[in-house]
């Protein structure tokens, strides 16, 4: 992965954030760095995912932050089960896809994010700035971008494959809840958590899953992940996780934690 580097969040504003200096911050600019563990504190200024995807300005977004908690799951038309492996069908434009999560919650103090770890062949990222969240929306080969146009979803991502960096050979997606450890909360106060992904042109449905455990002794759940085998892409559904906060996370993908 060549030299590791030093990670800091781009704290370019003084005083209280705003939305202005909350979306000027939300692509890194080239050259630029986070540390790891101050995530926590960006956290708590930026507000919880829906505040801040409601303050991105998404009419969706908003209705779906006013709603107590609960949304309703989408059809899931070619779902797969825990552990299970499958080619994605990826023909003509189906290279640019749309990633869709969502889930509900069963405790409503569950604020829960979504992160992108794009790994090599060794299953870390390739660089420190190959994690993609809240606050680095956007991969630097532009192929993995956090979207604002989800309606019956809670986040989506939208994947350019042949855009990709040929170095990453899995990408995996992870939920994580905010501030599990301080407020005592796992993954036993969730529902109903799902990933789909679909053509972006036409967004018809290539694979989904929809999780079935949700453990007591977990706060970051590796939902799903996309991974290269013999030339082309498979999807996995994982539906395990691990004891880690989103800064433990980096540490186990593989992103230098100052």
């Amino acid at each position: 992965m060549g030299e590791s580097m030093s990670i800091q969040i781009p704290m370019q504003a003084k005083g209280a954030w705003n939305k202005d200096t909350i979306i000027s911050m939300n692509t890194l600019k080239k050259g630029q760095v986070f540390r790891a563990q101050t995530i926590t504190e960006l956290q708590r200024r930026q507000g919880t995912s829906e505040e801040r995807r409601g303050r991105a300005g998404n009419a969706a977004s908003n209705e779906l932050s006013s709603m107590p908690g609960q949304m309703s799951v989408p059809p899931l038309v070619r779902p797969i089960s825990k552990g299970q492996k499958v080619v994605l069908p990826l023909t003509g434009s189906a290279s640019l896809v749309d990633v869709r999560l969502g889930w509900n919650r069963t405790d409503s103090r569950c604020d829960v994010d979504v992160s992108v770890f794009l790994l090599g062949e060794n299953g870390k990222v390739i660089g420190d700035d190959w994690f993609v969240f809240y606050g680095q929306t956007k991969s630097p080969d532009g192929s993995t971008v956090f979207e604002m146009d989800g309606v019956q979803d809670r986040e989506v991502i939208r994947l350019d494959l042949d855009r990709l960096n040929t170095a990453v050979k899995k990408i995996v997606f992870v939920l994580t809840i905010n501030e599990a450890f301080e407020k005592k909360l796992h993954f036993g106060m969730l529902k109903d958590a799902y990933i789909r992904i679909l053509n972006h042109k036409d967004q018809n449905e290539l694979v989904s899953f929809s999780m079935t455990d949700y453990y007591t002794n977990v706060i970051s759940m590796m939902i799903g992940e996309l991974y290269l085998h013999n030339g082309s892409w498979k999807f996995h559904g994982i539906g395990n996780g691990v004891a880690k906060d989103l800064a433990g996370l980096c540490g186990l993908y593989g992103v230098q934690v100052g």
